[in-house]
C-alpha cells in the first residue's frame, strides 16, 4: 500500500498531520485529555473503548509526542497521560474543528458549544493569518504553494502559483 502513495502525498504537511490525529479515536481521545482527563479509566469510562484498543492508541500518541506518560502513583505503579507541548498546540485545530461540526446544526442540535471562560458567552472561532488578523476562510485570497523543501512533484503541482520567500525556484 506504501508504496501507491505518491511522493508529494508522503511529504504534504495535511498528510503527515493525518497520519497522527487522522483517526477517530485519536481525535476523542486528544479532546477528553484537553477537558483535563489524565487516567487510563477516566478515558476508557468516557469512550467506551476496550482496554487494548486505548493501549494502543495511548501508546501511539506518547510515541507521536502529544502525550507524555508519568507515574502518578508507585504500589501498583499507575500512569496518567498528560498533554505535552505539542499536544497543547493542536487545541486551535480541535476548536476549529468542533466548530465547522457546529455550523452545520442548528443552534438547538449542538451538544457541545465553546464559551469565554469568564463571562459564559458562546463565542464564534475562526483562523485568521497572525499577521494581518484576515479571516483564512476565502479560498480565493489565500492558496498553497510549494515551500523551501518542496520535491519537483510538489513544485510542480503548485507551479505558477504565488513563490514563497526563500523557496529555491
Amino acid at each position: 500500500m506504501a508504496s501507491r502513495i505518491r511522493q508529494e502525498d508522503r511529504e504534504c504537511p495535511l498528510s503527515s498531520t493525518a497520519e497522527h490525529v487522522g483517526e477517530w479515536w485519536t481525535l476523542l481521545l486528544l479532546h477528553d485529555a484537553f477537558d483535563g482527563y489524565t487516567r487510563f479509566d477516566q478515558f476508557q469510562q468516557s469512550l467506551g473503548i476496550s482496554s487494548s484498543m486505548l493501549t494502543t492508541r495511548l501508546r501511539t500518541l506518547v510515541d507521536d509526542g502529544l502525550l507524555e506518560r508519568r507515574p502518578y502513583q508507585t504500589h501498583p505503579v499507575r500512569h496518567e497521560y498528560v498533554l505535552t507541548e505539542l499536544g497543547r498546540s493542536l487545541r486551535p485545530v480541535m476548536v476549529a474543528l468542533a466548530a465547522w461540526g457546529n455550523s452545520r446544526l442548528r443552534p438547538e442540535e449542538r451538544s457541545m458549544i465553546l464559551v469565554d471562560a469568564g463571562t459564559g458567552e458562546e463565542v464564534e472561532p475562526v483562523v485568521v493569518d497572525a499577521r494581518t488578523g484576515r479571516r483564512l476562510d476565502d479560498s480565493a485570497a489565500y492558496v498553497f504553494t510549494a515551500g523551501p523543501a518542496a520535491s519537483p512533484a510538489m513544485r510542480e503541482r503548485y507551479d505558477g502559483r504565488t513563490p514563497v520567500p526563500g523557496a529555491a525556484p
